[in-house]
């Protein structure tokens, strides 16, 4: 549904590979900013959960730990079944603050189970609620349009787990369109049982949560251009969900003579 899945592996990384992979990204970065304390926060995404253990070895966690000490906030994913006692090990070696993401995709009790994410509300829930605990901050990742939610239906539904979102303590939310790109969402495309969202779906999505006190809400504004079928007004669409994006304040929608 989203294209990390391609950058995953079928056999567990050997010891140091990660730890090597922080080095080169942290190298890069000073090249280009000149020094790393000018950056404030790093994000770890490692197109799974960063406590599996197949994934990343908890061998390593004090030595990653280490290299972000320099950070004031560190981001990682995980799959909310993962958030256990090395997550709270991991939060208490890293001088910053830790963040936790955690893909809610949606709470239409129907699709959650049909999308075979092995997660539930209670589980998502129950995750949340150690992190609090523990002073860590949650992020959500929400679907717009996954399938077997009916598209007419999809803007709300996405709403409706933002607000869940809110209520399990989350501090941001990142609103994800939902993509073709694997064989199981191609087959489903082929079957004409899911459709990719517009952007004005996302649009619609974003206005619908933007400016909840407390609350931070992001468009994934990746590969944005699948999503628009009007050329003369994307770039300023784009354009105005980056603001959005970065002000987090409401903006008026743009009007074309060419779509509209």
């Amino acid at each position: 549904m989203c294209d990390l899945w391609q950058n995953t592996l079928d056999e567990s990384v050997p010891a140091g590979a990660v730890v090597e992979q922080i080095d080169h990204a942290l190298g890069q970065a000073e090249k280009e900013v000149g020094s790393l304390t000018k950056l404030k926060q790093i994000k770890l995404y490692n197109a799974g959960s960063f406590f599996d253990e197949k994934a990343i070895p908890s061998s390593e966690d004090n030595v990653i730990a280490r290299r972000l000490a320099k950070f004031d906030r560190v981001i990682v994913e995980c799959h909310p079944a993962l958030v256990g006692e090395r997550c709270l090990r991991f939060n208490d070696a890293i001088l910053g603050k830790l963040e936790v993401a955690l893909g809610l995709e949606t709470v239409h009790p129907d699709a959650l189970g049909k999308l075979n994410k092995r997660v539930s509300l209670d589980d998502f829930s129950g995750a949340a609620s150690l992190l609090t605990a523990n002073q860590i901050d949650l992020r959500s990742f929400v679907l717009l349009q996954p399938p077997f939610i009916p598209e007419s239906e999809s803007v709300e539904w996405a709403k409706r787990s933002v607000n869940f979102s809110i209520d399990c303590g989350a501090s941001i939310s990142c609103i994800i369109p939902t993509r073709t790109g694997n064989r199981a969402m191609d087959a489903l495309a082929k079957a004409g049982q899911f459709n990719e969202p517009t952007l004005g779906q996302l649009e619609d999505a974003m206005d619908a949560t933007i400016g909840i006190p407390n609350h931070r809400v992001f468009a994934d504004l990746w590969d944005l251009e699948r999503f628009s079928t009007c050329p003369a007004c994307f770039d300023a669409r784009r354009a105005r969900l980056e603001e959005i994006n970065n002000s987090q304040v409401p903006l008026d929608r743009i009007g074309c003579d060419c779509c509209h």
